[in-house]
């Protein structure tokens, strides 16, 4: 029998029915859908009842019976209904009665409070690249000289080949043709001595900063860093709870002084000081390793650039002199490949390889198994090499632009040491960072600033620099020429 209340129930729900964005988005089938859901979980429509026909129902609404059964279909696989042939549509007996209003009226309740470790990543301020090439947004290569091409052969290749394997769940460690590509490559070009079995692959040296952080600090643990340094690795033992005590840094690198507190863990950026540009001396690193030798530190070696120097070659890496295993080498795809690769490597100690094992199986699991099986292959085919040596080419000539453009035409402006990477450091007069980014920000050009690269004036008595970040791998001659042509047509400051 056809229960005129339940469809007129069902007619109006069904015309109120809307979803975000506009309604001709929002096909007739799901907004019936959304209909029967809003009348079971009212309790509009109750347990066991029975609902029309879909020939009645598509009758009252106006719609084809095609569309009514296709909505009664994807509600009963979602349990609202059970379908008996011969006997009709009925809202699940299974499902629980909707709890009536309290009488009561309550005030909101308030949010729980994030933990302790929360309140302190959330104050960082997190950690964001531009998501696409800006004059001049630093640290991203040049997307648009990849061999993409490629790289489509090499991954149709890869899902031919191993296809079903690739699509499972992967190692941990990281998928194993690749940690003995990487091995052998950093053996060869960086003079870091492990084998593959010390290689653990991560999403990003974000990922790998944050995890030797959760393994190795506990709260109120001394970590040194540079000053000025990395804003990811402070965010990341700040929000472990660490001490952070910033260690100043001169043309010899990182400079620390006998007063200073014994660290648990360095982190330094020894062939190409982010973002200064200097190159740790001889001297002080093994000055530091055998400081972290007799006081038990652990030392964290980030070479996020090192593939890409342009003036000479640079110094080995740190990791090669160490001869107490208590160095750890961080390395990237992101600069030399892409960004959404989300491929990055941990050289660990041997007493570290189980530990960081198990902490990433709690983590995210592994990394892409058919992105580590590609990039194994662009490695081991010599593209990476290649592609390499073009990268270096291209953007040794655009650092070369870059500067002859700021002599020219920015005389205010003064850059530091630019012996390679993706960006140079330069420095403003003092006093006036603020002034000439807002400036530079009104003339359409980004330019990241210095002074959040030094930890505030309350935390250590240095002081911080005045100056920019500017990236200019991703930029080609022209863009760099036309950025710069816009911040010389800035008024400068009355003196």
């Amino acid at each position: 029998m056809h229960n005129t209340s339940q469809s007129a129930a069902l007619i109006t729900l069904f015309e109120n029915a809307s979803a975000p964005g506009s309604t001709a988005t929002f096909g007739l089938r799901d907004r019936l859908c959304a209909a029967l859901r809003q009348a079971i979980n009212t309790g509009a429509l109750k347990t066991g009842q029975r609902l029309p026909s879909s020939r009645m129902l598509a009758a009252d609404l106006k719609l084809s019976r095609i569309t009514v059964e296709a909505a009664y279909a994807q509600i009963e696989a979602e349990g609202y209904l059970q379908r008996h042939a011969g006997k009709g549509t009925f809202v699940s007996l299974l499902l629980p009665h909707p709890l009536a209003p309290s009488k009561k009226a309550t005030a909101p309740a308030k949010l729980a409070r994030l933990s302790v470790r929360g309140e302190k990543i959330v104050g960082t301020g997190g950690c964001r690249d531009p998501q696409y090439p800006m004059a001049f947004a630093a640290g991203s290569p040049d997307l648009r000289v990849f061999p993409l091409k490629i790289w489509k052969q090499l991954t149709g290749k890869q899902l031919r080949i191993q296809g079903e394997q690739l699509l499972g769940y992967g190692d941990p460690q990281g998928y194993s043709p690749l940690r003995e590509a990487i091995a052998s490559y950093l053996q060869q070009s960086r003079g870091v001595l492990c084998t593959a079995e010390q290689i653990m692959i991560t999403t990003s040296s974000q990922q790998a900063l944050q995890l030797l952080a959760m393994l190795l600090i506990d709260p109120a643990d001394v970590v040194w860093l540079e000053q000025p340094g990395y804003l990811g690795a402070r965010n990341a033992f700040a929000s472990a709870g660490a001490n952070i005590c910033a260690v100043p840094v001169d043309k010899e690198g990182i400079s620390p002084t006998v007063d200073l507190p014994v660290p648990r863990l360095m982190y330094l950026t020894p062939s190409h000081q982010y973002p200064t540009g200097v190159s740790l001396s001889l001297p002080r690193r093994l000055q530091l390793l055998d400081y972290a030798k007799r006081h038990g530190s652990w030392i964290i070696e980030d070479d996020y650039d090192s593939e890409l120097h342009y003036d000479g070659r640079p110094l080995p890496a740190m990791q090669g002199l160490d001869k107490h295993q208590q160095v750890i080498y961080l390395g990237t795809f992101s600069k030399v490949l892409f960004p959404s690769l989300r491929l990055a490597y941990i050289v660990l100690p041997p007493a570290l390889v189980t530990p960081m094992v198990t902490l990433r199986t709690v983590s995210d699991g592994h990394s892409s198994q058919l992105m580590q099986a590609v990039t194994a292959e662009f490695m081991q085919a010599g593209y990476f090499a290649s592609h390499l040596r073009f990268s270096r080419q291209l953007y040794h000539s655009r650092r070369d632009h870059l500067l002859a453009q700021i002599n020219q035409k920015l005389g205010w402006l003064t850059p530091q040491v630019a012996t390679g990477g993706l960006q140079i450091a330069t420095q403003l007069p003092a006093g006036q960072e603020w002034h000439f980014s807002t400036l530079a920000a009104q003339a359409g050009v980004e330019t990241p600033r210095l002074s959040p690269l030094f930890l505030n004036a309350t935390e250590t008595s240095a002081q911080h620099q005045d100056g920019w970040l500017l990236g200019f791998s991703a930029l080609t001659p022209a863009e760099i020429t036309r950025a710069v042509n816009r911040l010389a047509s800035i008024k400068l400051p009355a003196t």
